[in-house]
């Protein structure tokens, strides 16, 4: 609440919600959310709006002094702590979190051993959100659809490319798979859940819908124990690991989401958000580079090509 405070002095002192977002690194959209946030907080306003001018309410000129009076308290308590830590608000989804962040946050943590790192769970679209109202500093997602914020850059890390993957113990082509197991579905609510359906749409493949959840890991597990096939982004789960799990590639133009960093141009000149950055960048083309060796391996992951084990009997069979 005490970053909405200093917005509040800051949108105060310029008269404009747009001003103050160019001060704060923020987008207007985001001050305006932060001071309606605290106003319902207050339970009063604040602002009294006027077209893209905004001048303080009676409430507001009765409040400004205790802001004042709370953000240099806490800017003073900040100044005399010790050790001096930095801190980086860290959004990241599943897939990032289990798949790139260990390592390279373990390279980071060599170079900046002061730093602490906050890590927030979250899909894409909830991280760019907070990303956008300065929540966050910086955001491991899924690239969107839609052009970036004025205030936010967008760093890119590498293209997740989706595969089928199935139990080991089915046979057959992509098709059989869709006719013969029940279809384990990435959440097509989310950004990388809608490509999944497009493909299928693409393919013209109808499949037996049975579970849908907006986790690729926890879909690889489920196919593992047999429950039934998916299609998932491939890279970041490290499939190949999985002794229980096949995996086909693709039919037709290739399907991958593109993950990246979302960083705040407030931020992104600080020295700790630079070597976090490198130090995931560096994971990536690691992971770029394992997925190579990957799709040149003899395995059976070639498009329609499995080994001959017993199939797996169709539940209404």
């Amino acid at each position: 609440m005490l970053r909405y405070l200093a917005t509040f002095l800051t949108a105060a002192e310029t008269g404009s919600f747009s001003s103050a977002g160019e001060r704060l690194g923020l987008t207007q959209s985001a001050v305006s959310m932060q001071i309606k946030r605290l106003e319902s907080d207050l339970g009063c306003l604040l602002f009294e709006r006027s077209g893209k001018a905004v001048q303080l309410s009676e409430r507001g000129r009765a409040l400004i002094s205790h802001a004042r009076d709370l953000v240099a308290r806490y800017d003073d308590m900040k100044a005399g702590a010790a050790p001096q830590v930095s801190t980086i608000n860290l959004g990241a989804i599943s897939t990032v979190q289990s798949g790139l962040l260990p390592k390279a946050l373990g390279g980071f943590f060599e170079s900046c051993p002061a730093t602490q790192i906050q890590i927030t769970p979250g899909t894409s679209i909830q991280l760019l959100a907070q990303v956008d109202a300065g929540e966050l500093d910086i955001a491991a997602m899924i690239k969107p659809n839609f052009g970036i914020p004025a205030n936010l850059v967008w760093i890119p890390l590498l293209d997740d490319v989706y595969v089928a993957v199935a139990p080991k113990a089915a046979m057959g082509s992509l098709r059989e798979w869709a006719l013969d197991l029940p279809f384990i579905r990435y959440d097509r609510r989310s950004y990388g859940g809608g490509l999944v359906n497009t493909f299928l749409r693409r393919q013209k493949l109808m499949v037996r819908e049975g579970i849908e959840l907006d986790e690729p890991a926890v879909i690889a597990q489920m196919v593992a124990e047999g429950l039934g096939w998916s299609v998932v982004p491939g890279d970041l789960l490290m499939l190949r690991g999985m002794s229980s799990v096949q995996r086909l590639t693709l039919p037709g133009q290739p399907v991958s989401r593109k993950l990246g960093l979302l960083v705040r141009k407030a931020v992104i000149e600080r020295a700790t958000t630079r070597a976090l950055v490198e130090n995931l960048q560096n994971e990536a083309r690691m992971r770029r580079s394992d997925a190579a060796k990957m799709d040149d391996a003899p395995v059976a992951s070639r498009q329609g090509v499995t080994a001959r084990r017993p199939r797996i009997k169709r539940a209404d069979a």
